[in-house]
């Protein structure tokens, strides 16, 4: 070994004056950056929603009244959204994080659960666990958000308006739709005149579909991947 290799590192009781330096010269990000770095549970759903909006051409305030809707829940006196929120059966859930909410919802599936309502925009494992390769990824906020602001499009191509689609969104059985409507309007109200997500420009129609099985169809589709029915089912929260 050269004397000049033996010489790379200075004598050990010269090192921890060096590492107090540094940790001196490199200090801790600001909250503001670590805020960035690491968003919190209720701008995750807020974040997809915009990024959805930003895609597929859908209203923005749309999309966030409708992810309050379906998993809002109230925080220091204001309504939140929730990422890691599951419906089962009807029961509510609200996870503290996203390993646990998985760890529950994998356990009811290999128990043979599917009436599941998943994630920021409560999809349902029975009608829609199919478009996605994964639980992990019908879990994940943007993907989910994607794929509930695309079923929207449909729902709003047949229906003629964004309110009446987000009815539909919630069940085609009529009296459903309109009891959702009744907690969705308040909230649509309530978050006044969202920036539009959409550019000056921007042509939604030029996003990459991620999800297939809604690529447009015949007129009368509602773009789910459940046939309509005239008596009509839950599209979200299953039957």
């Amino acid at each position: 070994m050269s004397r000049s290799r033996t010489r790379a590192f200075p004598p050990a009781p010269l090192l921890l004056p060096l590492v107090v330096l540094a940790c001196t010269l490199c200090p801790p990000l600001p909250v503001e950056a670590r805020n960035r770095a690491a968003p919190s549970a209720p701008d995750l759903c807020r974040q997809a929603a915009e990024t959805a909006a930003d895609r597929t051409g859908v209203p923005l305030r749309v999309l966030l009244a409708l992810t309050l809707t379906e998993t809002g829940r109230v925080q220091a006196g204001v309504s939140q959204p929730w990422p890691w929120a599951l419906n089962q059966g009807g029961e509510s859930l609200w996870f503290p994080s996203r390993s646990e909410a998985m760890d529950h919802l994998e356990t009811a599936v290999a128990n043979g659960a599917t009436n599941i309502d998943i994630g920021c925009f409560q999809l349902n494992y029975r009608w829609h666990g199919g478009a996605f390769d994964s639980l992990e990824e019908m879990m994940d906020p943007t993907r989910n958000a994607l794929y509930a602001a695309q079923l929207l499009a449909g729902h709003a191509a047949e229906q003629g308006d964004w309110i009446t689609a987000a009815g539909a969104y919630h069940s085609a059985t009529p009296d459903k739709a309109k009891a959702y409507l009744a907690r969705f309007t308040p909230i649509y109200a309530g978050l006044g005149d969202t920036p539009p997500a959409t550019p000056a420009g921007a042509d939604p129609e030029a996003e990459e579909n991620s999800f297939p099985l809604l690529l447009a169809g015949e007129a009368a589709s509602a773009g789910s991947i459940v046939p309509r029915r005239t008596a009509g089912r839950a599209l979200i929260w299953g039957p």
